[in-house]
């Protein structure tokens, strides 16, 4: 028998990463991959994503550690959010055992929960370099503009930034304080998988894109059981929102 045919990922595809490639890249695990999703599923998502009205704004939030804030227009996922069906088969999906078992493939961890959600970058917005929080075990970004709708030289790409184990994780260095920048490719169905560490430093330029044209991308959580659950409930006891972000 044949693997199972889905609408949105590229099981051939997820099936044929090298997770000792991964595990072993430098200065972190990372995956840059085209094509993790089929090409019809692609199109399809690209055309129902949520309009930015419906995202929230997300600017000048203050950081830890002194690193700048990053600005940006947000949506949590949930089961009851208003988002086109194709988004909701889509992480139907990524919360399926086939996308499961690629993460534990990937990733060496068998326990981990899954949050996802949108962000839109708009022109002047930057996300400043940083490692995530110690909750969370990685990620996957998948990178939703195309060249038709989006020109390099307005930025974007994530930059891998290797440090050479210098900075502590409380600090903010710039992007100039780096050994070495490595841009991730960002677009025609290219995604980003990669582990936080101690020294997963990461970080997205100022883009420079004209008015009403945004940095789309949605962004899978790996986090650390656990770790998440104790997130949960701290936010409860605040009283604030569980935010994968």
């Amino acid at each position: 028998m044949g693997r199972p045919r889905m609408t949105y990922l590229d099981v051939d595809r997820l099936a044929a990463a090298d997770a000792r490639a991964f595990q072993t890249a430098r200065p972190y695990p990372w995956f840059n991959p085209a094509g993790l999703l089929t090409e019809d599923g692609f199109a399809r998502l690209r055309e129902t994503l949520p309009e930015p009205s419906k995202l929230e704004p997300f600017f000048g939030v203050p950081r830890s550690h002194g690193q700048q804030s990053h600005d940006r227009l947000v949506l949590e996922y949930d089961d009851g959010v208003d988002v086109a069906e194709p988004w909701h088969e889509f992480i139907r999906e990524l919360n399926g055992p086939i996308y499961r078992g690629f993460l534990r493939r990937m990733m060496g961890h068998g326990r981990f929960r899954l949050q996802f959600h949108w962000h839109y970058t708009p022109s002047c917005c930057s996300v400043s370099p940083h490692c995530d929080a110690l909750r969370k075990l990685g990620s996957h970004i998948f990178y939703l503009n195309t060249a038709e709708d989006w020109d390099p030289a307005w930025g974007g790409e994530t930059l891998i930034l290797d440090d050479g184990g210098r900075f502590p994780r409380k600090s903010a260095p710039r992007f100039e304080d780096f050994d070495r920048v490595i841009p991730a490719e960002a677009l025609d169905n290219r995604s980003l998988l990669f582990v936080r560490g101690q020294s997963s430093w990461h970080g997205v330029r100022e883009v420079r894109c004209p008015e009403n044209a945004y940095r789309k991308v949605f962004i899978v959580v790996i986090n650390d059981w656990l770790r998440h659950q104790h997130h949960v409930l701290w936010a409860r006891v605040r009283g604030r929102p569980v935010r994968g972000y």
